[in-house]
């Protein structure tokens, strides 16, 4: 039985005294050792922590009830997975401006968003032959996984979402459905797109991963496995650990094949980088690789062993 409980989790919800949060929620973690990241803005929370699960529920239950965030987090809800080994190196609260960064003044959930759509409604709405249906996702997301008929709007933050929107007519593009791995980016983006005009924009509550959960997959328009961001890399159907691993130096998703690759050295580089790295940068590399053998070796864990980050990482 897998030992380790990852929550990934956020809400929108108006936090004027998100930064007086930190510490204590930071402190709870620490108590609990729990391990992961927090964001807090004033437009709210998002992030994905793990641990033991009696610890894991300990801390959501603080999150969920205690005073101090006057009901805030009352109705906080998770996606839950579970590993062998731990996600985390380190736990972090950290203060942003945005939850999830678009980078545009005054879009909000809060303030408006989309109708959204429960994983049992997903794939009546998505075999609509007039839906539009948006992966608001970056790239390297999309390369391993999506929805059938699914727009890739080619982006590598989410920041560049709305220069996508700019190119779509909401008088042509009537109907809108949009996903994402947890629900934060598409929900977010749902406000964008009505702030620009468009009138019927839907979203799946609870993004990919809750589909996943949910859907059977004899019963799944989903193609391929879900990237994550932590040390799983990526979940299948059910939420088990998928099958790719991700390159060290430019932090890309590997299929099974692509780690047979010549251009493939663990820790070092890999297709998609091989040919960009400069030999300082593989010497530096090299030696970093080598640390983390000797620490494998010692009985110890190389703090900068296999951070699941991806490139340029965006939140859920």
């Amino acid at each position: 039985m897998s030992k380790y409980l990852t929550a990934a989790l956020y809400k929108f919800v108006h936090l004027p005294n998100y930064a007086a949060l930190q510490t204590p929620i930071h402190a709870a973690c620490e108590a609990y050792h729990i391990k992961g990241t927090i964001l807090l803005a004033t437009e709210g929370i998002n992030g994905t922590i793990a641990g033991l699960p009696e610890n894991m529920h300990k801390v959501l239950h603080f999150l969920r009830t205690d005073t101090i965030f006057t009901g805030a987090f009352a109705d906080l809800e998770h996606k839950e997975s579970f590993a062998n080994e731990h996600p985390f190196y380190r736990m972090k609260v950290r203060l942003k401006k945005e939850i999830v960064t678009l980078g545009v003044s005054g879009v909000s959930p809060t303030k408006q968003v989309g109708t959204y759509v429960k994983p049992e409604n997903w794939n009546a709405l998505i075999s609509d032959p007039d839906v539009i249906l948006i992966d608001t996702r970056n790239d390297y997301e999309v390369d391993i996984g999506t929805f059938k008929g699914a727009i890739d709007p080619k982006t590598t933050t989410f920041r560049e979402f709305p220069s996508f929107v700019k190119k779509l007519d909401p008088a042509k593009n009537k109907k809108i459905a949009m996903f994402c791995t947890g629900g934060i980016r598409c929900e977010k983006a749902s406000s964008y797109m009505l702030s620009q005009g468009f009138d019927e924009v839907y979203h799946l509550q609870g993004g990919i991963l809750k589909y996943l959960e949910n859907i059977p997959e004899a019963e799944s328009l989903w193609q391929g496995e879900c990237f994550v961001f932590d040390q799983r890399v990526a979940v299948k159907h059910g939420l088990d650990v998928g099958e790719f691993d991700q390159c060290y130096a430019c932090r890309h998703p590997l299929s099974p094949a692509e780690l047979k690759s010549p251009q493939y050295t663990p820790g070092i580089s890999c297709p998609y980088c091989y040919s960009s790295l400069s030999e300082q940068k593989k010497r530096s590399l090299t030696e970093r690789q080598k640390q983390v053998i000797l620490a494998k070796q010692r009985g110890e864990n190389h703090i900068g062993e296999k951070q699941k980050k991806a490139p340029k990482a965006s939140s859920t």
